[in-house]
């Protein structure tokens, strides 16, 4: 049987080290096999798909405790594919909703700079025309209060 050190599962999975440690502490993995003569961690291939899956999720931005459901669910399979589909659709309307204010974002420095521009140019009507821009796009903002 195959084990993988600790520094093999992180450049195979894009995982630091530490993130790999807390994930056992966190009971998403393992526990984790030692080697018996140096205490060091020796991952198996099992350990491996559970990581990938996990890197996975992480790279879309889903949190431990979702994270902790998505794998209870996956061991459940046929059984838990409502709950996976809406815990996943749930994650895709968090990043919808953050692209939409990184979008909003972007058209705000846009007309900002398209604003600055026509100062510089001189260009009163194509400044009045920014400004009119750019106070639309703080409406589009998502202000602290």
């Amino acid at each position: 049987m195959t084990s993988f050190t600790i520094q093999d599962v992180s450049r195979h999975s894009g995982l630091s080290e530490p993130t790999l440690r807390y994930y056992e502490e966190a009971g998403l993995v393992g526990p984790i096999g030692r080697d018996e003569s140096s205490g060091h961690r020796r991952y198996q291939d099992e350990d491996l798909e559970v990581i990938e899956v996990l890197a996975c999720l992480r790279a879309v931005g889903m949190g431990i405790e979702a994270m902790r459901t998505y794998l209870a669910n996956r061991t459940r399979g046929r059984a838990a594919a409502a709950e996976q589909r809406d815990l996943l659709l749930r994650q895709a309307e968090r990043i919808e909703a953050e692209i939409s204010a990184q979008r909003a974002r972007l058209g705000y420095l846009r007309e900002k700079a398209a604003l600055w521009d026509a100062r510089d140019r001189g260009d009163a009507g194509a400044e009045a025309e920014a400004m009119r821009r750019v106070t639309d796009a703080v409406g589009r903002l998502e202000l602290p209060r």
